[in-house]
Parts: structure tokens; sequence; C-alpha cells
């Protein structure tokens, strides 16, 4: 069907009209603007009603008439009732509740405009879904994450606990440790520290005498074990393992009759002497002497190598638990861009620490593994990092891991290595997870490593220097970190840069 379409233009009237003239005109172009009006309003349809009618109210301003009006009270519905948890899902924007007032202060919840506070030792029991009081920390250079590292560490001592740092891969932990009362053991070639990492932890009190020699027996066949794979990139035969065994058995022995400590030298030799270990084993063939020669060359290394002097000598410090920190300042090892002779140093000085982590009496500590993706690189030591991890509740332990970003934990090795395996196994074990600012290609994988919400991966994306995303037991803050003007001298590490 055409539609009729009308227009009507004003009408031309010459100056020189009388002003009757000029009305008329008026009078007839408002009389053709309405008839082009009407022309253009379609017909309405048959059966309809008109505009009035059907735009009229049914009832009057005053509400339906009688007792169905549900005016005076006749009418009650219950309230509906839910949980912030059920309201979260329709109303994503709640703040959250905190984790409490007990605990270590870090700064100030940015959502809820509160203090936040937060206590691995305080939760674990109390927060449903807190099932370990281990750590992780993420963030890109420069967001703040060693301050927070440092700043944890610090306050954990003003509430009663004592902090431990078995690898300190840049020396920024020395001023620290030493302005808390703590010890600093720098190694390095030319360097005074000497660490013995056979040395004979303290017998917990009432542990039966065999059962403490068995265990000891079996801390230092694991600690040869793991520096010699270290050295050697490669997983040991059982005959080198029965080699090392027997070894260890000849050097305790030796030891025992003269009332001295056993030195990895002394393996070493043991190691070296075919008709030492023949005589051991009541065999002439001489096949574990030559089973043993990659072995010996391997602790060589700790002896007359580029390690010689650090960790085959008795040791010059003594380990102090009743100290507040102590660190291992290996920051002279590994420059060179080889992480050789670093986790060499770093295997023997967390050997020789974990004898006071095993002490029942030890009270509760904080283990913070600083540059951890350098540590990551060897299965020696994530497994030692494993077995602190899985053990962190019988030892009385919250471990720290702190890292860059987090697809350095995937670099541990290839996809379905035990390295890999090992890796993720630390993030399954670590309840709580700190993530400071990633960078645009990394978002994808910190948002699959710990299932962020699609919110939460767009704010890790952009937040500011010391302003980091929590999640603790599945629960997330965004949390501004806030430090002492003495904790920002203290932990300042832009000195060299800013001059």
């Amino acid at each position: 069907m055409t539609r009729t379409r009308a227009t009507a233009s004003p009408l031309f009237t010459p100056t020189k009209t009388t002003p009757a003239q000029q009305r008329a005109a008026r009078v007839k172009f408002a009389a053709a603007r309405r008839t082009a009006r009407v022309a253009g309003t379609p017909s309405p349809q048959r059966g309809s009603e008109p505009d009035e009618r059907r735009l009229r109210p049914t009832y009057s301003t005053a509400g339906r008439p009688g007792p169905a009006s549900a005016r005076g009270g006749q009418l009650k519905l219950p309230a509906h009732r839910m949980t912030t948890a059920v309201a979260a899902g329709a109303y994503p924007f709640l703040a959250e509740g905190g984790l409490g007032a007990e605990g270590i202060y870090i700064g100030r919840d940015v959502h809820a405009e509160a203090a936040f506070c937060y206590d691995p030792f305080a939760l674990y029991g109390k927060l449903e879904g807190f099932t370990n009081p281990n750590m992780l920390l993420a963030g890109i250079i420069g967001m703040g994450k060693s301050a927070l590292a440092k700043s944890l560490a610090t306050r954990a001592i003003a509430h009663g606990y004592r902090v431990y740092v078995p690898c300190d891969p840049k020396g920024e932990w020395t001023v620290v440790s030493e302005s808390l009362g703590g010890h600093t053991i720098a190694l390095g070639p030319g360097l005074p520290g000497r660490l013995n990492p056979l040395d004979a932890p303290d017998r917990p009190y009432g542990a039966d005498p065999g059962d403490w020699a068995s265990e000891v027996r079996k801390r230092r066949l694991l600690l040869l074990a793991s520096l010699a794979r270290t050295v050697l990139k490669r997983d040991l035969l059982p005959m080198e393992h029965t080699a090392l065994d027997v070894a260890l058995d000849i050097v305790v022995h030796a030891a025992g009759t003269t009332g001295v400590t056993p030195l990895l030298g002394d393996i070493a030799r043991v190691l070296g002497s075919s008709y030492l270990l023949d005589t051991a084993t009541e065999s002439t063939t001489g096949a574990l002497g030559r089973a043993a020669e990659d072995l010996t060359h391997a602790l060589r290394r700790l002896v007359h190598g580029d390690l010689a002097g650090m960790f085959d000598a008795p040791s010059t410090v003594r380990f102090d638990p009743t100290a507040p920190m102590l660190s291992i300042d290996l920051s002279r090892l590994g420059g060179a861009g080889d992480d050789t002779a670093l986790v060499l140093a770093m295997t023997c000085a967390s050997a020789w620490m974990e004898s006071a982590l095993a002490d029942p009496s030890g009270g509760r500590r904080w283990v913070i593994y600083d540059e951890a993706w350098r540590v990551m690189r060897h299965s020696a030591l994530l497994e030692r990092m494993q077995s602190q991890w899985k053990l962190s509740r019988g030892l009385g332990i919250a471990n720290l891991m702190v890292i860059h970003r987090l697809s350095d934990l995937l670099t541990a090795g290839d996809a379905g290595s035990r390295s890999r395996a090992l890796a993720e196994g630390l993030l399954s074990d670590c309840s709580t997870r700190i993530v400071y600012r990633q960078e645009p290609d990394q978002l994808a994988t910190a948002a699959s490593l710990l299932g962020l919400t699609g919110v939460e991966t767009e704010a890790v994306s952009a937040l500011t220097k010391g302003r980091g995303l929590w999640k603790v037991a599945g629960r997330g803050f965004v949390t501004q970190h806030i430090l002492h003007p003495r904790e920002f001298e203290l932990f300042d590490t832009d000195a060299r840069m800013l001059g």
C-alpha cells in the first residue's frame, strides 16, 4: 500500500505586502501544515480502540477497590534471606569481610577500606579451605614484592616467630638480618665462612639414640646424593648409591673413633680408593670402585674445585636456633650465568639449616626462598623444597616462595617431567597466593594456574606498585601494602639505580 506523503513549505510573501496580506498568508500556511500532518498519520486499524480509550487507566488513582486491593496489611509476604556468598552471585561487588584483626598487619584492603591482617598460623584450622601455611608471591620487577617479603619477615619477628632465609642470591637480606639482631653467613670464594653440611644436629629431647643415629645417616646420604646429581646432571645408578652408602659408613666409623666430625673431603677420598670400598664389601673384583669414579670427581669439586674451602672444612659458625633471623648470603656465587655453584652451596646450606627445622621445640618459623626461580631449574633442590612443603604442618614452618612470573613454574621442566610435576605441586600446596602486577602476555598463564576469574585477571593487569591480589583459600582481596618509613629505608633495592 502506497503511503501518502505531504509537506508544507513556508509561503513566500513579498516585502511590499500589507499586514492584512501577511496575516492571510500565515493563516494559509498554518492550514496547509495541519493538512500535511493529518495526511502523514496512518489510519487506525479496523476494530482498534481510539488512543484515548486504550490509554485510559483501568482503576482510579486510589487503586483497586474492595478487599482485593492488598491495602490495610491483609497481604503479608515473608522476607527473603540469603548469605552474602549467594548474594554475590547476583551482585558480585560485595566487599569481603576480611580475615580478622589477628595476625601481621599488611596494609589496607582496597575494596573494604579497612586494615588487612594475615597470619598463616592463626588462620590454620579456623578458615575453611586453609589447609597449609605455605605461600606463593609473584610479581614483575619493581612492583614491591621483595619489600612485601621482607616486611612479612620483619613483622613476623615482632609476633614471636623466627625467620630463616636459606638462599639469598643477591645479598639483600644481610642488612635486614643484622638490623633485627640476627646473623648472616656469607659464603663464597675467599670468604672466611665455612659450613660442614655433614654436621650432626643436636638430638631432640626424648629421642631414642639409635633411632636418631639412623635419621642422621639418612639425611647425610640424601645430601650426598643431591650433590652428586647436581654435578653429574643425571640420576645415580644403583651401584653409585651403594658406593655412597659404604663410603659414608667408613668415614663415620673412622670419625667416631677419633671424636671428630666427618667431612666431604673424607667421603671423596674413600670413593677414590677402590681398596677401601672392596674391603668394606668383602669383594675383590673392584667393581664398586670403578662404579664410584664419577662420584669421586663430582664431590672433588667441593673439595678442590671452585667451591673449595667452603664445605670441606669444619664449620666456623654454629647454628643458633634462638636467633630471630638467619640468612645465607650466596651473592658471590652464580654470577657468571652458571648456577651449579649456587645450587651446590644452597644444597649444603639447606641441609645444615634443616637441623633446626627438625627440632620440635624450635617454635613456629618462616622459611623464605627469595628468587626461587633459580632454584626451580634443579630437581634436587625441588625435591628438598617439596619435602619442606609437605611437612610444613608437622615442622611448624610457613614456606614463602618468591618468583617473578607464574610461568617460572613451567620452566622447571618439560611437560610431563618430574621437575615440572614438582614445581606445580609446590603451587598446589600453597593455600595463599599473592600476585602483583603481571605483564599482558603472562595473564593467561596466571589465570590458568591460579584459577582467577575474569575480573581478577583484569585487576592483576592494572595493579599499581605495592598493590597485590591476595588469594587466601579461594577468597580474593586487593591489598595495598603499607611500609613504615624505617622499613622503606631498610628494604630499598633501588639505591644503586638512584645513586
